[in-house]
């Protein structure tokens, strides 16, 4: 019986073309093809059309979160898990890293400035301790911090704060979205590792480089550096239950401090990553969702990893 395959994407255009035709010649002897993903008006009990679907984009459309949801409800295997994506925030995650025993910057969790229409300051917000004790809040980052929203990416309304007076004007412009206020590491080395089931490509980073020049591949990660990335990183993402991230770790005295794994559609674009990790991510993914769509793995989130498992296990 045939079986299909769908790659579900938004901007990026060297990834997702390379990918269906290496699924779909690898596929061929067992009836396994692979095609963009059409998604329209979907009934609830609707057979899924795909066995498989890579979801590189319902972060950003919420229609395509409802489908995958009912879809991987309906027996599509969907990577990443849906639900625990949309759950995901980047303050549990800080917490999820220290329990695991991976080092991760100190972090507090931040009310929100300004709230959605409908919400009464004197009646709703009657459980939230007013005025903050923003001293106490820097005592424990320290100074500089990062401010950041508690979920999202991209590096977008992100700030570096030197004094209070500093982190008080960019809170102000936060809106209603949720911040954390995060100890800042000043690095002497950046790794940023792209993981794919159980396989992990460790490089070089640098975030305050121009975008398309942030991966350093002139300078490789070896030796104990890229033996503790490797780890963590397996650590981090088989615990949240991804088939695919990127772990970000800022070193700083030997010490690797997870920043950011909270990327559940990693960029996979061939100037980005650079050729040899880009050969690399179309083969780990070409594999990945042929042993799914043969029934060769079993997806993480129906019952194999879980946080609380990982935790139970540390503790």
């Amino acid at each position: 019986m045939s079986k299909l395959v769908g790659l579900l994407v938004g901007l990026e255009h060297t990834f997702p073309e390379p990918f269906v035709h290496v699924v779909n010649e690898k596929g061929k002897a067992d009836g396994i093809s692979a095609e963009m993903a059409l998604i329209g008006g979907t009934g609830e009990l609707e057979r899924p059309r795909y066995a498989v679907i890579v979801d590189r984009m319902s972060h950003e459309v919420p229609f395509y979160r409802a489908y995958l949801k009912s879809a991987a409800l309906l027996g599509t295997v969907v990577i990443n898990d849906p639900f625990w994506w949309e759950a995901d925030e980047k303050f549990f995650e800080c917490t999820l890293a220290r329990k695991l025993g991976v080092a991760s910057p100190k972090t507090v969790v931040l009310p929100n400035k300004a709230y959605l229409v409908g919400v009464d300051p004197q009646r709703s917000l009657r459980n939230l301790q007013y005025p903050l004790d923003w001293e106490a809040v820097v005592r424990y980052t320290g100074l500089p911090a990062v401010l950041k929203p508690n979920t999202g990416g991209g590096w977008k309304n992100v700030y570096v704060v030197h004094s209070l007076d500093e982190l008080l004007r960019a809170y102000d412009m936060t809106g209603e979205m949720t911040m954390i206020l995060q100890e800042f590491i000043d690095w002497d080395d950046y790794v940023r590792c792209i993981v794919i089931g159980d396989e992990v490509w460790p490089m070089r980073y640098d975030p305050k480089r121009p975008f398309h020049e942030r991966y350093r591949i002139e300078r490789p990660v070896e030796g104990r550096l890229r033996e503790q990335a490797t780890r963590d990183s397996l650590t981090l993402t088989r615990a949240l239950g991804y088939d695919m991230d990127t772990v970000e770790f800022a070193v700083k005295d030997g010490t690797l401090y997870a920043i950011d794994f909270l990327n559940p559609a990693p960029d996979f674009d061939d100037f980005s990553i650079k050729e040899e990790a880009f050969g690399w991510v179309l083969e780990q993914m070409s594999e990945l969702v042929l042993r799914y769509a043969r029934g060769e793995r079993t997806p993480p989130w129906r019952g194999e990893y879980r946080w609380w498992k990982f935790v139970a296990a540390e503790a």
